[in-house]
């Protein structure tokens, strides 16, 4: 599954918890916090997983870089974790700006 956010679209923290929950289907009791986040990135979330974020750049101006940079982290090391278990179907994360050429 391909989930792309729309950084144009990220304005807070609650905007980047509804732009996630609906695609991968965190359901009803999804906490909306970034532990929450990353339990069911971590665990309950179908492989594989592609995670495009576009426009990143206005998301972090709007959040904060250290809030930005939290939410980068969790991602990379949720990715990181599926390549230490040697997953074959895995998440990925890409920050891709307006320039950057699709994959």
């Amino acid at each position: 599954m391909r989930v792309v956010v729309d950084g144009r679209q990220v304005s807070s923290e609650a905007d980047l918890h509804r732009l996630l929950a609906g695609p991968l289907d965190f359901g009803p009791y999804y906490g909306n916090n970034l532990a929450a986040l990353w339990d069911r990135l971590s665990t309950d979330v179908e492989r594989p997983v592609e995670l495009v974020w576009t426009h990143w750049e206005e998301s972090r101006a709007n959040l904060g870089a250290d809030l930005f940079d939290r939410i980068r982290r969790l991602f990379d090391k949720v990715q990181a974790q599926d390549a230490a278990w040697g997953l074959r179907n895995r998440f990925t994360f890409e920050l891709r700006t307006a320039h950057t050429p699709p994959a």
